[in-house]
C-alpha cells in the first residue's frame, strides 16, 4: 500500500450553521482519503446545519469548539462557504485569531465561496490574490485584495475557489498545496520548526 499524500496531517475545518454542504463534505472526504485527520471546529458544541444553496440539508457533528481549538495543533485549515456560515464566523474573534495564526505561521489555508469573508475580517487579504463567490468581490477588493474570476487560485499558502461547481479543481489544488506544506515541514530540521 502506498503512503497517502497527507498521512498524519491535521486539518482544522472551521464552520457553523448554514455551511454549504457540498463545500464541507466533498473537500473533507478528499482530505480524509488522502490520509489527513480532519476536525470540524465550530462556535458551539453539538451539531451544525448544512445548506444546499437556500435549502436546509444534513446536520454534522462538531468535533471541537472554537474556544478550545489551538491553531498550533493543526497543520492546515479548510474554510467551507455558505453565506450564513461565513457571515457568522467572520465576526468571531476566536475564528479571526485562528486564521491569523495559521497565516502568520505560513500554514496552508483553503477557502471557497463566501469563506474569504473571515480572511477579510481578520485583516489578511491586503495585497493577496484570490477568488470567491462573485457577490463578495467588492469586500475583497475594498480590503486591498486582488480578486479574480477563476475556478481556482493559488497565492503563496492560500488556495481559493468560487462555488460548488469548482470543487473538483479546488480539491486537487488543496491536496497539492497541503502535500507541499507537509513535504516542506518534513524537510525542515526540528530545531528550526520550533524557532
Amino acid at each position: 500500500m502506498t503512503e497517502k499524500k497527507l498521512d498524519g496531517m491535521r486539518v482544522a475545518i472551521l464552520a457553523t450553521n448554514g455551511v454549504e454542504q457540498a463545500e464541507l463534505t466533498e473537500p473533507r472526504k478528499a482530505l480524509d482519503e488522502a490520509g489527513a485527520r480532519t476536525t470540524l471546529i465550530s462556535i458551539k458544541p453539538g451539531k451544525i446545519k448544512g445548506m444546499q444553496h437556500d435549502q436546509l440539508a444534513d446536520q454534522f457533528d462538531v468535533d471541537m469548539v472554537l474556544d478550545e481549538a489551538d491553531p498550533e495543533e493543526f497543520d492546515a485549515v479548510l474554510l467551507p462557504g455558505g453565506a450564513l456560515n461565513a457571515d457568522a464566523l467572520r465576526v468571531e474573534n476566536t475564528a479571526q485569531e485562528f486564521v491569523r495564526y495559521m497565516d502568520d505561521s505560513g500554514k496552508p489555508i483553503a477557502v471557497i465561496c463566501h469563506a474569504p469573508w473571515l480572511l477579510v475580517s481578520a485583516g489578511l487579504v491586503d495585497a493577496r490574490t484570490l477568488t470567491s463567490y462573485h457577490t463578495i468581490e467588492d469586500d475583497i477588493r475594498n480590503a486591498g485584495g486582488n480578486w479574480m474570476d477563476k475556478e481556482v487560485i493559488r497565492d503563496q499558502n492560500w488556495v481559493s475557489s468560487r462555488q460548488p461547481s469548482d470543487i473538483p479543481v479546488f480539491n486537487r489544488e488543496m491536496i497539492s498545496l497541503f502535500s507541499e506544506q507537509k513535504r516542506k515541514k518534513a524537510e525542515t530540521p526540528a530545531a528550526q520548526q520550533v524557532a
